[in-house]
């Protein structure tokens, strides 16, 4: 099946409905060249769009998938990278946890350097930041797109109120308004996309690509009998995701799923990844993959989508809401 490009909420950009992301993955479970397998697979379903952020393996994530662009020479207008900033990469007051201006401009050009680029196509505010001034936030993006340093800009995990607000502020003083969201949304995570977020698509535009499809591998099935070695789960610093892994709760739903998938023809990843974009709201589906075999599984949920039939989603949302 032929990859789908949707519009980036109400902007001009095209996004294909799959893209292809680097948490946890790039620099940690993934070198150059199982990258440049990777996203040469992706490209190859239809994909144009590369996530990243500046926090992901502290940086690294964005070299490697530098030094992968490098490889694989495509030409730069045809395909769409992102980045992030909040969390910083040192420890000063003006470099972590923060959206100020001089951590932002400071923070594109890191990045830039890091991915080898004259310019990234999509910057996200990575966190909201309470203790700077929204203005400031949004003027400094503002002057980031201005100076041809980003392409678009937009927020991930921002409250409505807050979304609102940076967009009416770039409004009042015609500057370049926040199009997109990247907030995380799948089968267990859904309150924020489909009711915070209601008023927005409509009101600002707002054009959303969604993280975490998979609930960090849980809409898998493979942790339905426990944390397997050499998953997501069992790196260090990932203890916290464990124990959202192991929910009696949601594996018993991820159980009941099993026959919707059997009966669709498809593995419950792909069932799950199809279901996140039958979202009209939804632009794109940030995947994720540490070994080329399950970037060709994930594009497969392509396959799925027509499938997901209105009676197949009132299942599901059955199966959920129990």
């Amino acid at each position: 099946m032929d990859m789908l490009y949707r519009y980036l909420g109400r902007s001009g950009l095209q996004v294909s409905v799959l893209s292809f992301g680097s948490w946890v993955t790039f620099g940690n479970q993934v070198d150059v060249d199982a990258a440049v397998e990777m996203m040469a697979v992706a490209r190859d379903y239809g994909v144009n769009f590369f996530d990243n952020a500046e926090v992901y393996a502290h940086g690294q994530a964005e070299e490697l998938m530098g030094a992968a662009l490098k490889k694989l020479g495509w030409r730069r207008g045809s395909y769409l990278v992102s980045t992030k900033f909040y969390w910083g990469l040192h420890e000063g007051p003006n470099e972590r946890n923060t959206l100020n201006r001089k951590r932002l401009l400071e923070a594109i050009d890191g990045s830039l350097k890091r991915f080898g680029l004259d310019y990234i196509d999509l910057v996200f505010c990575h966190r909201p930041d309470p203790n700077t001034p929204i203005e400031e936030t949004v003027h400094a993006m503002h002057d980031m797109i201005e100076r041809g340093k980003a392409m678009y800009w937009g927020t991930s995990e921002w409250s409505a109120d807050e979304i609102r607000a940076a967009w009416q502020i770039a409004d009042r003083y015609g500057w370049h308004k926040p199009i997109m969201e990247q907030p995380q949304y799948n089968l267990f995570w859904r309150e924020r996309v489909e009711k915070e977020y209601a008023r927005l698509y409509e009101d600002t535009g707002l054009g959303l690509t969604t993280w975490s499809p998979l609930a960090s591998g849980l809409l898998t099935g493979k942790y339905n009998n426990g944390i397997p070695e050499g998953s997501r789960a069992a790196l260090p610093g990932y203890e916290w995701l464990r124990k959202r892994l192991t929910d009696p709760v949601k594996l018993d739903k991820v159980r009941q799923l099993q026959p919707i998938a059997e009966e669709l023809d498809c593995s419950l990843a792909q069932l799950s990844i199809a279901w996140c974009a039958a979202n009209p709201n939804v632009s794109t589906v940030i995947t994720g993959a540490s070994r080329v075999e399950q970037v060709h599984e994930n594009m497969k949920a392509l396959e799925v989508l027509p499938r997901l039939t209105p009676e197949v989603m009132q299942r599901i949302d059955e199966i959920l809401a129990a």
